[in-house]
């Protein structure tokens, strides 16, 4: 039997259930990731997504195994840019993160602060320190990768074809701009 995890935003009214592992649980120190965490954080009752060292930690999930139990009405979609390849969704009844959707992509990244401490995935690596200006600060308590390593994409690619090559569209009720 696959194993369910209910998850939220801070206020309660946006909900999702996921179903099974995650892909990979990760760290990302990009540039994108960073500026977004900070165009976020500023909105009214937001949290910083960002750990202490600037790390945006995220459980990739096949979208297949995420279901929107309540506040769908909620989500809405922020963009860096107009032309962004990428969308940060957020649950606009508080303004928590939910995810990341990578265009064309098959899975998920939702921030891991959306889980009860005692329960939340542990991230076992942190990719994209090459985008840091110097990254000798970052704690050696996993590996610092420099960019997105073949296992990482592999890893993803794996759960496309387990998922027959299908790519779930998650419709979202509008923008927000930060």
């Amino acid at each position: 039997m696959m194993r369910t995890t209910r998850i939220g935003c801070a206020c309660g009214q946006t909900r999702l259930e996921l179903r099974g592992s995650p892909i990979l649980v990760s760290e990302c120190l990009c540039n994108s990731c960073r500026a977004a965490a900070g165009r976020l954080a500023v909105l009214p009752g937001a949290r910083n997504t960002l750990t202490a060292y600037q790390a945006t930690p995220t459980a990739e999930y096949r979208k297949d195994r995420v279901e929107i139990l309540s506040g769908a009405e909620n989500l809405r979609e922020f963009r860096l840019s107009r032309t962004a390849g990428s969308r940060r969704v957020i649950a606009a009844c508080c303004n928590t993160p939910v995810f990341l959707e990578m265009k064309g992509a098959h899975w998920l990244s939702l921030y891991l602060h959306l889980w009860p401490e005692e329960i939340r995935p542990k991230a076992a690596f942190r990719t994209m320190t090459g985008d840091l200006a110097d990254p000798s600060g970052l704690p050696a308590d996993m590996p610092n990768l420099k960019t997105h390593t073949v296992a990482f994409y592999a890893r993803l690619l794996a759960a496309w074809i387990a998922m027959g090559f299908r790519n779930p569209k998650i419709t979202v009720g509008g923008t927000i701009d930060a």
